[in-house]
């Protein structure tokens, strides 16, 4: 222990940046670390480990970054660029009769529980939007489980309005989602 009177640093301060071929790592990293945090004692624990295995890879995230029709986001602390949050829009894959090709997908957004309640996930979500905005978009759609009531708060204080269900898999079991939407161009 120190005995310094020096004043310790935020350690919650965060920057967000558009993130590079460079970033999938990182991206994988925070993927697997806020998916095993958001669900880690309400999905099966080995179910995490597979899905984190599987869709978390680097690989998944380098895909996204390699391609034009995506856009990600990584939010990470100013002290040391670790990663503590992400957002990626591609285009929509969700199973809606009404899916076009002018929706696009939040495929993923997350962010460290510490550092919740500070403005951060408000700030991805902002890129997310004005990106989709910016790309002529109609709506931005999003699978999100459906019993996490968080995240369905914070996606209803973004604008988003359920529009359908699906069925989600995460390792052998099956979950429900919410498919929900915000229209860009009302």
């Amino acid at each position: 222990m120190s005995d310094s009177t020096e004043p310790v640093a935020d350690l919650t301060a965060t920057h967000i940046r558009r993130a590079h071929a460079g970033d999938a790592g990182a991206l994988a990293l925070a993927g697997a670390a806020t998916f095993l945090e958001t669900f880690a004692g309400i999905l099966h624990g080995r179910d995490i480990v597979e899905h984190c295995r599987a869709q978390h890879a680097v690989e998944v995230y380098s895909a996204w970054l390699a391609d034009p029709a995506c856009a990600s986001w990584l939010a990470e602390t100013d002290r040391g660029d670790a990663p503590v949050g992400y957002a990626v829009v591609a285009p929509a894959k969700l199973p809606l009769a009404d899916v076009s090709d002018d929706d696009l997908e939040l495929k993923r957004i997350y962010l460290l529980s510490r550092f919740h309640g500070g403005g951060v996930g408000r700030e991805l979500m902002r890129h997310a939007v004005a990106e989709s905005r910016a790309r002529g978009a109609r709506r931005l759609l999003l699978g999100v489980y459906a019993g996490n009531a968080r995240a369905l708060a914070f996606y209803a204080r973004n604008g988003f309005r359920q529009v359908g269900e699906r069925s989600f898999q995460v390792g052998r079991n099956t979950y429900g989602d919410a498919i929900l939407a915000l229209h860009l161009h009302e």
